[in-house]
């Protein structure tokens, strides 16, 4: 995985020695949300692994709580010595509250009730900056933060009685996203004639871990699936446009 970001993320441009960088301020914090999300299915998948291999409940949930954290983490690394960039205090801080979210609710209530999710449409800012927000839609999917929307799934029928008829697959997400982010300092962003807003969502959303099944191939893909929030009818709103409806938002 680092190798692989290693190449997509990073050129081969000058390096310089190890050095940190706030960043909190750019890309309407959606790269905090990222890897908020990162850590957070990382742990998760890290205590569903340690779950199979039959280590004990509750070492399970705190040593694969951590992995999330101890995956994310080494990212920083590569920006510290990236002279564009630089390692990020900020973004040490979005891992280690998505491993904390993991281990609380396991803690707490023995299962996640909220999850979040991620979605990605393709936009026309990438190809003003290409080097920035991708050439490729690989590329476009790491880097467009125009693109890129995350979710608060809730399990609305985990936080109901057992005898309730609420349908376990059905829950409601909340959704936080941005427009119009072609230079990640907002400074940088108006002066270059880009007045970047936030968007704020309210779907239904499709809870495949509730899907019954037993075969093991597709537990596993519904599980995979699970850390992706599907197309649904949508409540959206923003500074820009007020408050909108979309029949089907990706």
């Amino acid at each position: 995985m680092l190798v692989g970001l290693s190449q997509t993320w990073y050129d081969k441009s000058e390096k310089t020695k190890f050095h940190f960088f706030n960043d909190n301020p750019e890309w309407q914090q959606l790269d905090k949300v990222g890897h908020f999300w990162g850590a957070f299915h990382e742990s998760r998948l890290g205590i569903d692994a340690l779950r199979a291999a039959r280590v004990p409940e509750q070492k399970a949930i705190i040593y694969g709580s951590l992995l999330g954290f101890a995956l994310q983490s080494p990212i920083e690394l590569l920006d510290g010595y990236a002279a564009e960039y630089g390692a990020s205090v900020g973004d040490l801080g979005a891992n280690a509250a998505g491993s904390l979210a993991v281990l609380v609710q396991q803690l707490a209530w023995g299962e996640l009730k909220i999850m979040p999710k991620f979605s990605f449409h393709r936009t026309p800012y990438a190809r003003l900056r290409p080097n920035i927000l991708g050439s490729n839609l690989p590329e476009e999917i790491l880097k467009d933060y125009n693109g890129q929307t995350y979710w608060l799934a809730a399990d609305i029928a985990a936080f109901l009685t057992s005898q309730s008829r609420y349908p376990k697959w059905l829950n409601l997400a909340l959704g936080y996203g941005g427009q119009r982010m072609v230079y990640g300092m907002p400074q940088e962003n108006n002066q270059n004639g880009f007045d970047a807003y936030r968007q704020y969502y309210l779907a239904l959303d499709l809870n495949l871990l509730h899907v019954k099944t037993r075969h093991k191939l597709l537990r596993t893909a519904f599980s995979v699936i699970s850390m992706v929030h599907l197309p649904a009818p949508t409540l959206e709103y923003n500074r820009k446009k007020g408050l909108r409806f979309h029949p089907v938002y990706f």
